[in-house]
Parts: structure tokens; sequence; C-alpha cells
């Protein structure tokens, strides 16, 4: 038997994923599924000032529904505000925290205005992920996550992998369902224009 090494194991748990089953499932993403609200008051990205939420953050000319604490129950998402949340909360502030990025957070972001936007945003972050991920080595995976993972700070930065890769399975399997929805929303829209 060989020795096994984590750090392969680690990456292919999600970039299988990403490979096999998901990124192919969010090409063609349009700017009305990006948008799309399933139902009323639902938080997204948007142009500034028009938000649902109590608060708009983002730095350019779109922003992000958000409140802190979230309300109860919290309010239905679209896809760009999923998107959003991946891009920035799950993998930006990590890529800064951990992988050299430019620091970033939900406020000091700037928003894709459209799908095609969003999906180049979430290449770029995903592709820095898995590239730092990949320079920590098995001796990195082993090293404490530190101050930028708060109460997390003393867990090794493989659980930190780990989170992130349930986050992106989780979070993106939501954008794939909305998307399926949207479909099944509008088919008859579609069957009548054809």
């Amino acid at each position: 038997m060989t020795d096994q090494t984590w750090n392969p194991l680690l990456r292919d748990q999600f970039a299988g994923h990403w490979t096999n089953q998901l990124r192919d499932r969010l090409d063609g993403l349009t700017d009305d599924e990006y948008f799309w609200e399933p139902t009323p008051g639902c938080w997204s990205v948007r142009p500034r000032g028009t938000g649902a939420a109590p608060v708009q953050a983002g730095s350019g000319a779109m922003t992000i529904d958000f409140a802190m604490p979230q309300p109860d129950p919290p309010p239905l998402t679209t896809i760009a505000w999923r998107l959003g949340h991946v891009i920035v909360g799950v993998l930006a502030v990590r890529n800064a925290a951990h992988f050299g990025r430019p620091p970033t957070d939900y406020r000091s972001f700037e928003y894709a205005a459209t799908a095609t936007g969003a999906l180049a945003q979430l290449d770029a972050e995903y592709a820095t992920w898995l590239a730092g991920v990949e320079s920590l080595g098995e001796t990195g995976l082993a090293r404490p996550c530190g101050e930028a993972e708060g109460p997390y700070a003393e867990r090794p930065l493989a659980a930190l992998v780990l989170h992130i890769n349930r986050e992106l399975v989780h979070h993106l399997a939501e954008v794939c369902l909305l998307r399926d929805l949207y479909l099944h929303n509008h088919q008859q829209t579609r069957l009548e224009a054809s």
C-alpha cells in the first residue's frame, strides 16, 4: 500500500463535482434566470438603491440584499444572491485571508450585473481557491486556520477546506434547483413562443 496524501483527495472532492456535474449545469444561465424572483420579497443582487432588504452592500452599481441578524425565517434568495454569496462569502473572503487575493467583503465587492459576469467571477474565485488549496501541500493542511476564521482559528486548514467543499456543493445545488424551477415555471411561455 502506498502512503496516502490528503491534499489531492480534498481538492478532488469538489473538483470532481465541479467538472463532472456542476459547471456544465451553469452554462447558458440567462439574465432572466439570474434575477428571477420565484416569490415576492426575495433577496437579490440589484441596482443600487432598489433593494428589498434593510441593507444593501456592494461598492459598484450593483448591491446585494442582506441584514444582520438575518430575519427568521430567512428570505428566499435569487440565483444572483446565491452566486453572490458563494463568490464573496464562501470563496473571495477565504481567498483573501489565505491565498493572497486582495481583501474584500460583502460591502466592498463589485457584484456582477449579468449572469455571464457572475459566472466569470465564480470561475475566477474557484480557480484561485483550488490553486490555493493545492499550494498548501500536506503540511499546510495541518496548519491552524488563523484569526481570519474567528472561533475556528485553531482548527486545521483541512477542516476549512472540507467546510468550503460542503458550502459549495450545498449552495450551488440550490442554484441548480432554482434553474430547474425557472425552466418549469417558464415552460408554457416557451411553448407559446414557438
